[in-house]
């Protein structure tokens, strides 16, 4: 392999994973107002499980993050393998919304503020054509966790990248020397790296000559935001890379995150809707166009039942109650069915039927019977995720569009 190709990031970060901390708390910013129906707008007790209702994060109510911090959290989610896919109106609004805090400023001098020191989880880059190999490997992988370690206040000034395979691997670590250079800018050299496997008592080096690599082992990196509480960074690098690190992850990005990775997906839902607090709503914040992400498995249904039910692809539901499920099972192939959603007497539950549908393949459409009577319950939502139950299966969605 040649030196260019072999080298890590020459951006900053080797593009690599961040980890997930055990108790999220970061908020969730910015959900769409709900109308409380509890007299002097009391919340009603927190209870445990999935069975239950929790309209917004708890994590909303702690001051966190300052709105234009929020709002570039907000446009992050949803993005998937940090930057690997993401459509070009989400990637306008992530762009605008990293413009918008680089302009703002943040900590001045980030270089010589104790705030950047510590372990940054990466939550979004972009990828240019200059990015190595190993960039391109690790940054878009779900799977794995990719953080950077800051540690200037040492006899021993470092920036250290990390790939956390998971808890019981192991990890990749990718060391550089680094320098100040001025108050946004450190400069760095790659000098070692080595694999960590939980299973072995010995590290196994990562097999790089470094030293042979010359500028190729070299970069700086820009701090171009640092928030004033020490948890939002933005940095570019010499390739033109731009990262987003976050010092600990909000609970839907985990939630998110874990989806995408595709294991253990339940037990996170069960966690993330226990720690929400209770509010019940009406059927407009239900109104827009979602996009699903993920539902729970359930083996023998037919495509129509799973076309009425709304278990694939996208749900448009309109203010007067209308609503449409679509479902692309193959190219050129597409079920649609076509009903009313109206709310019950139980707490956020709504009735769902389905009276007409139909199958399309090229040019041509056929009716296709998708009449039923479903009940959906609403476990959480706010105005970028929302989790349901619906004929026992459990569904997260995106918003994707909150008109329609």
């Amino acid at each position: 392999m040649a030196a260019a190709t072999a080298a890590p990031a020459a951006g900053g970060l080797v593009h690599l994973r961040p980890p997930q901390p055990a108790a999220p708390r970061l908020r969730a910013s910015r959900a769409l107002p709900l109308r409380s129906r509890r007299p002097g707008n009391q919340r009603r007790p927190r209870r445990r499980g999935v069975g239950r209702l929790f309209a917004r994060s708890a994590a909303v109510e702690e001051a966190a993050y300052a709105e234009p911090e929020a709002a570039l959290l907000e446009a992050l989610l949803g993005v998937q393998g940090r930057g690997r896919a993401v459509a070009p109106r989400q990637l306008q609004e992530v762009e605008s919304a990293v413009q918008a805090l680089e302009a703002l400023g943040g900590v001045p001098d980030p270089t010589s503020s104790s705030l950047i020191e510590g372990s940054w989880q990466l939550i979004f880059t972009t990828r240019p054509g200059t990015a190595s190999p190993i960039q391109r490997t690790f940054v878009g992988v779900d799977s794995f966790r990719i953080f950077q370690e800051v540690y200037l206040r040492t006899d021993d000034p470092r920036v250290i990248n990390v790939v956390r395979f998971s808890e019981s691997v192991g990890d990749l670590k990718v060391e550089a020397e680094a320098t100040i250079e001025d108050g946004k800018r450190i400069l760095f050299r790659f000098d070692r790296a080595a694999f960590t496997f939980k299973f072995l008592p010995f590290k196994v080096p990562y097999p790089v000559p470094f030293r042979l690599l010359g500028d190729e082992a070299k970069g700086w990196l820009d701090t171009t935001y640092l928030s004033h509480a020490g948890n939002i960074r933005i940095s570019r690098g010499n390739k033109g890379t731009t990262f987003v690190l976050q010092k600990s992850a909000d609970a839907r990005q985990i939630l998110l995150s874990t989806i995408s990775a595709g294991t253990g997906v339940e037990e996170v839902i069960g966690d993330f809707i226990s720690r929400q607090n209770v509010a019940e709503f009406d059927l407009d914040i239900l109104v827009g166009e979602w996009q699903l992400l993920w539902r729970s498995k359930t083996e023998g249904e037919s495509w129509s039942s799973v076309a009425s039910a709304g278990l694939k692809d996208f749900q448009i539901i309109k203010e007067d109650g209308q609503l449409k499920n679509s479902v692309s099972s193959f190219p050129g192939v597409n079920l649609s069915a076509r009903g009313n959603i109206c709310k019950t007497k139980n707490i956020n539950t709504f009735s769902v039927s389905m009276n007409e549908g139909a199958v399309q393949v090229g040019g041509v459409q056929f009716p296709l019977n998708t009449k039923g009577e479903f009940v959906m319950e609403i476990l959480y939502i706010d105005n970028k995720i929302r989790i349901s139950r619906i004929n026992q299966h459990l569904l997260v969605h995106l918003r994707v569009a909150n008109a329609t």
